[in-house]
């Protein structure tokens, strides 16, 4: 019996005229990331399977977990088209289902080939009397099973137990690449997995004010950055040098108005980075009324510095929710090392929380920012974040 993974996909397959568009990104997105570990990837109709080299099956599960446009994957056993073959295939799984604790299972089959000698039925059936013969121990239950026995009959038989989830959504590229606003906080890192997801590449950007932000901050973000690369497929890390703004900022600006003229400055050398990169959009992680910056009316200020799409993911998730999400992902414990960003150590006590967009945008123009800002981003440092994965 030979190990091979089987690869669902999902939205992908609603696609009608641009389909194959997607289908060869996700395409060669599998097999960037699977060089090393996998000794072939083949395309069918609505699946992909990939053959793992020999020990290592735990990361290509991993890369398949990371990929965007991948619905769903399976660790399958693939065996003649006999029914001998099938049923040797169908006590493997049943087996290591058994030695895992488990107990309740039901089998299912799809016969796309109708030359095989049992009906789907038929196959389902004889599968649950095989394994209740060779395991006593387990029992059907075809309503509240601890797993399913998988058979398909296609140009092989595959069997395989319950399929994991993969990332779902749309291959990455296929929406163009944008630029994220990459802080050390909590969010920004979620909202870069959730637009990776929609397909969307991602560079990132990084406010560095250094000596008041330190080295263990900087690489604070290096590491989130790797988090998100490994979603992407690996990513760009630009650093700006943003002292020079800040403290232009903290000295002429009113108190209340130095978060929101620090936040404009942002999106202006994001923008200017992003026109330079080619990218079609910027990434952050806002979600309405979390900080005094991001009321609507403090949304609408920042923004109207760029003419770029703003994409906030987070824009109305709760807080709970996108700790949640960092848990899952991996972000989390390294969002909550104590080594703040610029952001945080140059805040107001009392932050302007309704900003009007002239009366601010006159205040923001009287800073006279323009040449710092061209410095800042002639200061831009590249750090190249690849590919990796970190196993369990």
């Amino acid at each position: 019996m030979e190990i091979v993974f089987l690869v669902k996909l999902g939205e992908i397959l609603l696609k009608l005229g641009n389909r194959k568009e997607f289908e060869d990104r996700l395409k060669f997105d599998l097999k960037r990331r699977l060089e090393g570990r996998a000794t072939r990837v083949e395309f069918f109709p609505g699946r992909i399977y990939v053959e793992p080299m020999e020990g290592r099956e735990a990361e290509v599960e991993a890369v398949l977990s990371r990929i965007p446009g991948v619905n769903g994957f399976a660790r399958a056993y693939r065996v003649r088209k006999t029914p001998a073959a099938v049923f040797e295939a169908s006590l493997a799984v049943a087996e290591a289902m058994a030695a895992a604790g488990m107990r309740r299972f039901k089998a299912e089959s799809r016969r796309s080939d109708k030359s095989f000698p049992l009906t789907s039925y038929e196959l389902s059936r004889d599968i649950g009397a095989v394994v209740l013969e060779a395991q006593p121990s387990l029992v059907v239950d075809l309503h509240k099973p601890e797993f399913t026995i998988n058979a398909e009959i296609r140009e092989r038989a595959y069997v395989f137990a319950d399929s994991n989830k993969g990332l779902r959504g749309l291959p990455i590229g296929s929406q163009g690449r944008g630029l994220l606003l990459l802080s050390g906080g909590i969010d920004s890192p979620v909202a870069g997995y959730l637009m990776a997801s929609r397909g969307l590449g991602l560079d990132a950007v990084y406010f560095h004010a250094y000596p008041y932000t330190s080295k263990e901050a900087w690489d604070k973000v290096a590491a989130l950055a790797k988090v998100v690369a490994s979603f992407t497929g690996g990513m760009n890390l630009w650093t700006v040098s943003f002292t020079e703004v800040q403290m232009r900022i903290k000295q002429l600006a009113r108190e209340d108005l130095t978060t929101l003229m620090m936040r404009a400055a942002m999106m202006e050398i994001s923008t200017a980075l992003a026109a330079r990169l080619g990218a079609n959009s910027l990434v952050t992680g806002e979600s309405l009324g979390q900080v005094a910056s991001q009321t609507a009316e403090n949304l609408r200020f920042t923004g109207s510095f760029t003419d770029l799409p703003v994409f906030r993911p987070l824009v109305g998730t709760d807080k709970e929710d996108t700790i949640a999400m960092a848990k899952r992902i991996g972000s989390f414990d390294i969002s909550i090392l104590p080594y703040e960003d610029c952001c945080v150590l140059f805040s107001p006590k009392h932050p302007l929380l309704r900003a009007e967009l002239q009366r601010e945008r006159a205040a923001y123009a009287a800073l006279d920012l323009g040449s710092l800002l061209e410095d800042a981003l002639k200061t831009t440092e590249r750090t190249i974040v690849p590919f990796s994965i970190t196993l369990p």
